[in-house]
């Protein structure tokens, strides 16, 4: 396990300037989850920690040495891609071990490191398979597999589950949790999707256009963002923002709202609108209203709640909910 620090990080392509200037550290044995979406430089700043590219400026520390100028192979990372990346003609177990085996690591040492990634990721009925016997999950569990043999100081993911469909994703993702809980180590994921950011992370970094937007546990994220971009980013379905003039504030160039803080009544409330489409999800409604002054509104009720398209309704925000933010797209402390 180790610390990671990012010091005055800055990254150019020729004229283009992708991290303009970063300050981060990633605590030891934390699962610390780069998220943004396409573009924000995320994985850029995941392939500099791990040594794939170099910083144009700033250094890189992993465990209190500074590795800015170290191989890849000195840096003590492992890093597991999108693609799984195996070898067709290798067994699973040869998969795993392939690493160890350029090392020079004894046939004895590499038995029981592959038995016990493999009894970690629930692989030892799979070891004497190919790759191409295995489902896409199981793939990529011999990927993770080829960096638990390693045992890393840094564990780097770039959006490893990508590929998988939404049933595996799900699955994956508990397995990634469960797999840092008892590894206890230190884990770089990036993703664009902010559900896996929220399920995965006791540590979120919101990157947008190169910058750090914010830093900080899932529900600090959720309940307080200290940016518009943040409040508009983080949650599903996505925060409501909208004018100030909603709530009657010129001084205010957004509010924000979450759908669950939003309650529904036939006959009055603050903000008339119109359901235009209704998703009844079983434990959840979720309504998309057209408001008559203040344009489109996500609402979320509970499932038992039946609503039409075209319903006439009145909407209240619940005020100590309201999330405010100034013409500089920061939070504002003032209360609503």
């Amino acid at each position: 396990m180790a610390e990671v620090r990012l010091q005055n990080v800055s990254k150019a392509f020729g004229n283009l300037t992708v991290i303009p200037d970063l300050n981060l550290t990633v605590p030891d044995g934390s699962f610390t989850v780069l998220v943004g979406p396409s573009g924000c430089g995320k994985s850029t700043l995941l392939r500099i920690i791990s040594g794939l590219e170099m910083p144009s400026e700033g250094d890189v520390m992993i465990g209190g040495d500074t590795v800015t100028l170290e191989e890849p192979s000195k840096r003590g990372i492992s890093m597991v891609f999108q693609s799984y990346a195996l070898y067709p003609h290798m067994t699973v177990a040869q998969n795993i071990d392939f690493g160890l085996r350029l090392s020079k690591t004894s046939a004895e040492e590499r038995e029981a490191r592959v038995a016990e990634a493999a009894r970690i990721l629930a692989l030892e009925d799979y070891l004497d398979r190919k790759p191409g016997q295995l489902s896409g999950g199981q793939r990529q569990r011999v990927a993770i597999g080829r960096s638990i043999v390693r045992k890393p100081r840094v564990f780097l993911f770039d959006e490893p589950l990508s590929n998988l469909d939404a049933a595996l994703r799900t699955q994956m993702r508990v397995e990634l949790a469960q797999l840092h809980q008892s590894l206890d180590a230190t884990m770089i994921y990036v993703t664009h999707d902010q559900v896996e950011a929220m399920t995965l992370a006791d540590q979120i970094v919101v990157m947008n256009a190169g910058r750090i937007e914010q830093v900080g546990a899932p529900m600090d994220l959720y309940d307080r963002p200290q940016t518009e971009f943040v409040a508009g980013f983080i949650g599903s379905p996505k925060m409501n923002l909208l004018s100030g003039s909603a709530i009657g504030r010129d001084d205010v160039k957004t509010v924000g709202i979450r759908p669950e803080h939003i309650t529904v009544d036939a006959e009055s409330g603050d903000w008339p609108a119109t359901a235009q489409v209704v998703e009844t999800l079983g434990a959840d409604t979720i309504a998309y209203m057209k408001g008559d002054d203040m344009g489109d509104v996500t609402v979320r009720l509970p499932g038992h709640m039946r609503l039409t398209a075209g319903e006439r309704l009145y909407l209240t925000p619940a005020r100590e909910n309201l999330h405010l933010f100034g013409h500089d797209g920061a939070r504002m402390e003032t209360h609503a």
